[in-house]
């Protein structure tokens, strides 16, 4: 088995995942938890592939998902911090209502194809010594995805506004202190999350899959919300935890191509189940570094 190459699988399963791990970090540094990340993404999907089908850019395909995502987010905000709905039951109705759009209106792109990014086999990074061919396989939106993740981060530990957005996660009351008003960092916290998620679904059907099919995303929001917790709400951690689930589904399908006895239902379930004993391992010593910003403590408390 070519361990260069099944790296390279992992970095291009794993980008849609990193994409909605980011912006879901965002979103619940500030205080906000949203599990309408799955509908956010549909949509996402299924914008980009119409609006790359149709113009047969796949950077406008990512474009408009981004669009699309940031747009239904919307939802989530109005509902959570303008009308005071619990965050839980705002975002399940999100995911609720992606899926349903995003199946609607994506029923007439069924079974459509597209070209997606053009391939760099052939260009100057193919020539690089040692990693050469791996790095002329990865698409442009793998280099956005992991030039996000240092964006992300230096915004968050590196500058002013990336303090007062982690104080609207860990305490409201000593933000309005200083003068701030945590509700508008919320928001625009919440319509970044969505951005991002939406941008994660388009990377999904226009670079990965190339095509489009209903529920697509096959669980990968739901994950990314999960994923969120063992990365510790940390960016620069999203990029290794965002491998794991990557690496998971790219020797599933790896065994699937070469004939493994194991059934390709159970090699299925792979991809989900190593990361899942990955965060329920991870679950004990997260709560002793007390990494979960306050003000998600209280939205869980609220429930019970």
């Amino acid at each position: 088995m070519n361990l260069l190459g099944l790296f390279t699988i992992a970095l291009l399963t794993a980008t849609p995942v990193l994409l909605a791990m980011l912006g879901e970090t965002l979103t619940e540094r500030a205080g906000v938890v949203n599990l309408g990340v799955e509908g956010q993404m549909l949509v996402g999907a299924a914008a980009g592939f119409a609006a790359t089908h149709a113009s047969g850019n796949p950077w406008a395909g990512l474009a408009v998902g981004a669009a699309a995502g940031l747009a239904l987010s919307c939802v989530h905000a109005l509902l959570c911090l303008g009308l005071g709905v619990n965050q839980i039951a705002s975002g399940l109705a999100v995911l609720f209502l992606g899926n349903g759009l995003s199946s609607y209106y994506g029923t007439s792109l069924v079974g459509q194809q597209i070209e997606g990014f053009p391939s760099l086999r052939h260009g100057s990074l193919a020539r690089l010594p040692l990693f050469g061919s791996m790095l002329s396989q990865l698409t442009p939106t793998v280099y956005v995805a992991l030039l996000l993740v240092v964006v992300c981060s230096l915004f968050l530990y590196r500058t002013r506004w990336g303090l007062r957005w982690r104080a609207a996660g860990e305490s409201a009351d000593a933000l309005r202190m200083l003068g701030r008003d945590p509700r508008r960092l919320r928001v625009l916290a919440v319509l970044v999350g969505g951005a991002f998620t939406g941008l994660a679904g388009a990377a999904l059907s226009v670079d990965y899959t190339r095509t489009w099919v209903e529920q697509m995303t096959a669980g990968r929001g739901l994950l990314a919300v999960g994923l969120v917790i063992v990365a510790r709400w940390n960016p620069w951690l999203s990029l290794p935890v965002a491998l794991i689930y990557g690496l998971s589904e790219a020797l599933s399908l790896r065994l699937q191509s070469t004939g493994s006895d194991i059934s390709p239902y159970l090699l299925g379930t792979l991809p989900y189940l190593v990361p899942l004993i990955v965060l329920l391992l991870s679950y004990h010593a997260s709560r002793r570094t007390a990494s979960m910003p306050q003000e998600l403590a209280g939205v869980f408390r609220g429930m019970s």
